[in-house]
């Protein structure tokens, strides 16, 4: 599926009306591919009215309400590189109670793989001067009934 801006923030929409506490959505791609924009988009549709910023920094960036919809964290795995640094984030804790969007979601490892909406993200170029991305998704059981709209 080929995106340009207003289709990254429809698609953001459509995700954040199916996001549920224990949801985990993996935003895979190479740098600059439009990872923190998708995130972006589902924080915004989520009720989010500042812009929100790129967790690469702080690694867990929180949100709850009434600021979105329901709590959430954003990660940016980019700078984690063991098991220990994962656990002591405390991520499956938080899953309880929050979804989680993981961006560099390879740096984890097979934990969640079978449960994460995994939607990897390139750089397809420009389509008439518009920078374009092309979006694969894997979508494991547990969300094939939620989002018929990424088949």
């Amino acid at each position: 599926m080929l995106l340009h801006e207003p289709q990254m923030a429809a698609l953001g929409a459509r995700i954040a009306a199916i996001l549920c506490p224990g949801d985990v959505i993996a935003l895979s791609g190479d740098l600059g591919a439009g990872k923190t924009t998708l995130a972006r988009a589902i924080l915004a549709a989520l009720g989010l009215t500042s812009e929100a910023p790129s967790p690469s920094f702080s690694i867990v960036q929180p949100y709850a309400p009434p600021e979105t919809r329901l709590p959430v964290l954003h990660v940016d795995l980019y700078r984690i590189n063991t098991a220990a640094d994962i656990v002591e984030l405390g991520l499956d804790e938080a899953r309880s109670d929050h979804a989680l969007m993981i961006e560099w979601p390879e740096h984890i490892g097979d934990i969640w793989r079978g449960e994460m909406l995994w939607l990897r993200l390139d750089i397809a170029g420009d389509c008439d001067g518009v920078s374009a991305r092309r979006l694969t998704a894997t979508v494991p059981e547990a969300w094939e009934a939620r989002c018929p709209f990424l088949k």
